[in-house]
């Protein structure tokens, strides 16, 4: 019989995520809980990227946000949610952090474009700055201003997703990149689509990377000294996230027929330096 730790501790594992790499520094307690938190993420992510049938997505959702209101009167019964909840009070886990990430994949459901950055910050704000504010929670934090700082870090990372992920999220019938910036650099939605790649497209994602290290070095000028310790599983993810982005850039944002990835050996490597250089 599997406990609901060794799920949650597989469920991080089999992602290959950069997120567990991350993990491995943290003490046992906070471990656990960022363990269980990511596992939740995975499931409600899961639904969307892995269940077809839009009806069948939707109710599946709405289970899980009975499954929050449930588990926070103390009746959870998933797996998830019984690795979760031991830990809710400890680092301020709330079940509207919990509903704001399942919104975030309802949108998934119910829109594939977006016109605006406006439009596009709202869904990064959902999936990853409130991921980024749980996590900094979790990782240990004493100062107000690294809430600031772990929203703009999730946006920053979900940004460079949104990037390495263009022609998988195509294939899906979805694409990310605003309505409103596509036509200023006029690419049409069907040239990515069809994998279509041009001086015109190199340079919408040009304008996109920029925007995503400027959100990465506005994070890290958030972060206060007196909790840069305690975020280093963060930086970690930053440090990650950031140099996929460059490995990105240097093969030209050829993302619409593959996806570019660093190695687990280079996370880790890159995990380790982070932890001994501290950022």
């Amino acid at each position: 019989m599997t406990t609901p730790e060794q799920y949650v501790q597989e469920k991080a594992a089999a992602s290959g995520s950069s997120f567990y790499y991350a993990f491995l520094f943290l003490p046992p307690p906070r471990r656990a809980a960022i363990t269980a938190f990511y596992a939740f993420c995975r499931e409600v992510d899961d639904v969307v990227d892995e269940v077809h049938d839009p009806g069948v997505a939707a109710t599946k959702l709405a289970w899980w946000r009975k499954e929050v209101a449930t588990s926070f009167n103390g009746q959870a019964t998933h797996p998830v949610m019984k690795a979760l909840m031991p830990h809710v009070a400890d680092f301020d886990i709330r079940g509207e952090h919990l509903l704001a990430v399942i919104e975030g994949c309802q949108m998934d459901l119910d829109q594939s474009r977006y016109l605006d950055y406006p439009g596009l910050a709202r869904y990064c704000h959902l999936v990853a700055g409130v991921v980024g504010e749980v996590a900094s929670g979790i990782f240990g934090r004493s100062e107000a201003v690294t809430i600031e700082y772990a929203h703009k870090l999730g946006l920053a990372m979900q940004l460079t997703n949104i990037i390495r992920d263009v022609g998988d999220d195509a294939r899906r019938g979805r694409i990310y990149l605003p309505v409103s910036e596509l036509q200023q650099f006029d690419v049409k939605a069907q040239e990515i689509l069809n994998r279509g790649y041009s001086d015109r497209f190199t340079a919408l994602m040009r304008f996109q990377a920029e925007r995503a290290h400027r959100c990465y070095d506005e994070a890290l000028a958030l972060l206060p000294e007196a909790d840069r310790r305690a975020q280093k599983p963060g930086l970690m993810m930053a440090n990650i996230y950031r140099t996929l982005l460059r490995e990105i850039e240097a093969a030209n944002f050829q993302v619409l027929h593959q996806r570019i990835s660093l190695t687990p050996l280079r996370k880790l490597w890159i995990a380790l330096r982070t932890n001994w250089r501290g950022r």
